[in-house]
């Protein structure tokens, strides 16, 4: 599954929630949805995969009254002001995300964890969406982490290329179950995937939009497929590090760093850090992980869904030259 990514950024992991954060969100969260009701109620919308509808907005769909959600989009779009030195990671949910983000906060910060202090990683005692948070989320904290000084500033996002906050388009940064909602059976959200209704997508639109990106701006855009990395993790960890401005020395190589971070960053490493506890209420930490694999659609695609996503992906992806296999991998 094709995965862009994107710039620079550095920030240390939140601290648990206490109580009153916890209330400053749920404040926050209910504040912003009502600023832009009006708004939502004149978008088209179809039938959801978690909550009861999607929304389009600027030919994306997109949740509503969720931490990630239209609204969010909406609120950031006004509000957020990026630093040229940000990182963001930008990805379609399921795609990896849970993985690139600790190898980006690893890369980023491996100078700040080694020797006597590695015991101490963040890594190995909290969940990499804490090391490095949306930008969706953020913005209902009182005190998000993007008003840190430090720098540069490490983001995650599900946002499409065209919906980002115009100040991180144009600041040269780098960009790399609702109970309300009954189960959809997998023939039901297979057919609406195929549509392109699913949260952030269309899918293939998604993808499309940070290739064509990386294609007009390699130095701002580095674009990355879940199946390269799983392929050849060493270099293209090593391809990474590079593109974030933390190349590592020929000294570092020969000590086995490169292979350190992988270790760190493996599958079997961080659903075992992560196998007990909550990101926040509602959301265990082992929901992240899965298999880790390539190819286990073929557990779940009868040969006719298969056919037909070959067909969308060949029709939509025509002449790119983007590593591509069935997208609900």
């Amino acid at each position: 599954m094709s995965m862009p990514i994107a710039s620079h950024a550095f920030s240390l992991p939140s601290v648990p929630k206490c109580s009153n954060e916890g209330k400053h969100e749920t404040t926050n969260m209910a504040l912003i949805f009502d600023q832009y009701k009006d708004r939502l109620a004149t978008l088209p919308k179809e039938k959801g995969w978690i909550t009861e509808n999607l929304y389009m907005y600027q030919g994306f769909w997109h949740q509503s009254s969720r931490r990630i959600s239209v609204e969010t989009v909406m609120a950031l779009q006004d509000t957020f002001k990026a630093h040229p030195t940000d990182i963001y990671l930008a990805t379609l949910p399921k795609s990896g995300t849970t993985w690139l983000k600790a190898l980006v906060f690893a890369l980023v910060n491996r100078n700040r964890y080694k020797d006597g202090h590695f015991s101490t990683h963040p890594l190995l005692v909290s969940s990499p969406h804490t090391c490095l948070p949306f930008i969706e989320t953020e913005i209902f904290r009182n005190t998000p982490m993007y008003v840190d000084s430090h720098s540069p500033r490490l983001f995650a996002t599900h946002i499409p290329y065209t919906s980002l906050p115009r100040s991180i388009l144009d600041s040269g940064c780098r960009l790399l179950r609702d109970k309300s909602r009954g189960l959809l059976t997998f023939e039901e959200t297979f057919e609406l995937f195929s549509k392109g209704i699913m949260p952030t997508g269309p899918y293939w639109d998604h993808v499309k939009g940070y290739h064509k990106a990386s294609l007009e701006h390699p130095e701002k855009v580095l674009f990355l497929a879940y199946e390269d990395m799983k392929i050849d993790t060493v270099n293209n960890v090593k391809r990474l590090a590079r593109y974030l401005g933390y190349p590592f020395t020929e000294e570092e190589e020969a000590e086995g760093a490169v292979e350190g971070i992988v270790k760190l960053c493996s599958f079997e490493n961080l659903s075992e850090v992560n196998k007990h506890g909550n990101l926040r209420e509602g959301i265990p930490n082992d929901a992240f992980f899965r298999e880790g694999k390539v190819g286990d659609w073929t557990n779940h695609l009868t040969d006719e869904m298969s056919s037909i996503l070959d067909e969308i992906t060949k029709e939509k992806f025509y002449g790119l030259d983007i590593t591509w296999n069935n997208p609900m991998c």
